[in-house]
């Protein structure tokens, strides 16, 4: 879900912003899997596709090649944390970054009933316009040599 939401607001920045890669992995998910059926739901009723998207668990590679982590909860932080060595400066939770809100966590709706999806998805959109406010700041993209 995080992964659809912040490619669809990237699609209304500048480059380099609208380039960016942007990959939802899980700490705790199986690789290959599609997305639950009810994320499909509350995605599609906010306007956004989750084509052809199958689940990735996180990697060595993938963090090595991370500008930034956002994560849903302190205990996605930690794993990621105590997993892996050299983690981006940047290792956020999605809602840290917000102004005026206390809560910083998105629990986790797996298993439970379309409204958690909801309150998921909501909660995360939320979070997309203080995530494109700091990219838009600290990302600069790497040179490349001729």
């Amino acid at each position: 879900m995080a992964e659809a939401l912040l490619k669809h607001a990237l699609q209304a920045e500048e480059e380099p912003l609208r380039s960016l890669e942007v990959v939802s992995t899980g700490v705790s998910s199986f690789s290959g899997e599609p997305p639950a059926i009810n994320t499909v739901k509350v995605l599609k009723e906010a306007g956004v596709s989750l084509e052809d998207f199958k689940s990735k668990q996180l990697n060595y590679q993938t963090v090595r090649r991370s500008f930034a982590i956002f994560c849903m909860t302190e205990s996605h932080r930690v794993s990621v944390e105590m997993s892996f060595e050299n983690c981006p400066t940047y290792l956020y939770l999605m809602r840290e970054l917000m102004e005026n809100t206390q809560e910083h966590t998105i629990p986790d709706p797996y298993g439970l009933n379309i409204d958690a999806y909801r309150a998921c998805r909501d909660s995360m959109v939320e979070s997309i316009p203080s995530i494109l406010k700091f990219l838009r700041k600290e990302y600069q993209p790497l040179s490349k040599t001729p």
